[in-house]
């Protein structure tokens, strides 16, 4: 037993000597040849018969766009937002309320500026107030601190439009729609709809849409209502008889936000 362990020993030397001896330990310069990086990286193209790759006809060069419709963050500046805003759109949204349905408002075909958004603004009037710009289509809801919820309106057409300051005396939730008594006279295709024989029903379609806030001056009804409308499309634009209309959704914000009695400034 004692003899075959120098026997074995050789045995395995022998073994590591072949093992090592089938290893080169000379370094493979060529690896780091760039011809031969180049002929093993080479990508293999489909070639198929019978048609020259030189004769085939390229597609042409697309135009980088250099402008894209991406939302714009306040500090004007892009980072791959959608083009609509999802704030808005939980804002626009279809509304269900008591038995109606208020269909979702395509608010990316309306300009963004009319959109409901809360802006600096500066006044001497209280928080509270409702301020009406006809001259640029907004209604502002004053807040504290020189802020203001702004919405947009569509504003009555040249020779109907009412201007002073008022109180918001009654508010109505689904109002009924009376055209008043002038509007009749001067459509009389409206007299099924006349106060006398109890005016339109609430509803979607309704002109005065989900809310009206009804303006008082002196005591007196003033005619003049701010109220929702089924037409998104008259918003920012001089359309109605007189009154200021709103998006039907922004309408049902501004009736939650306004107290009894506000005061009202229609410039």
């Amino acid at each position: 037993m004692a003899d075959l362990l120098p026997v074995s020993r050789r045995l395995l030397a022998t073994a590591a000597l072949m093992t090592l001896s089938a290893c080169s330990i000379i370094p493979d310069t060529g690896a780091t040849d760039p011809d031969r990086f180049v002929q093993e990286t080479a990508p293999i193209f489909y070639r198929p018969e019978g048609i020259d790759p030189q004769k085939v006809h390229r597609l042409p060069v697309q135009p980088v766009p250099q402008s894209r419709d991406l939302f714009r963050t306040q500090f004007h500046q892009t980072y791959g937002l959608p083009t609509f805003n999802p704030v808005h759109q939980a804002m626009y949204a279809q509304k269900s309320e008591d038995d109606f349905t208020l269909p979702a408002i395509p608010y990316k075909r309306i300009d963004p500026r009319f959109l409901r958004q809360e802006v600096d603004y500066k006044t001497n009037e209280r928080p509270g107030t409702i301020v009406v710009d006809t001259r640029d289509h907004f209604l502002y809801l004053i807040e504290p601190g020189g802020k203001a919820m702004r919405y947009g309106v569509g504003l009555g057409a040249a020779g109907y439009a009412w201007h002073g300051r008022g109180l918001i005396q009654w508010k109505q939730k689904w109002p009924r729609w009376t055209p008043p008594a002038e509007m009749v006279d001067r459509e009389p295709q409206m007299k099924p709809l006349s106060a006398a024989r109890g005016g339109m029903n609430p509803g979607p379609t309704n002109p005065l849409g989900a809310r009206a806030l009804y303006i008082f001056q002196n005591g007196k009804d003033t005619l003049y209502r701010v109220h929702g409308t089924p037409d998104w499309q008259s918003i920012g634009r001089a359309a109605s008889s007189g009154c200021v209309r709103m998006l039907n959704q922004d309408v049902i914000d501004l009736y939650s936000r306004v107290s009894a009695r506000a005061e009202i400034v229609v410039l």
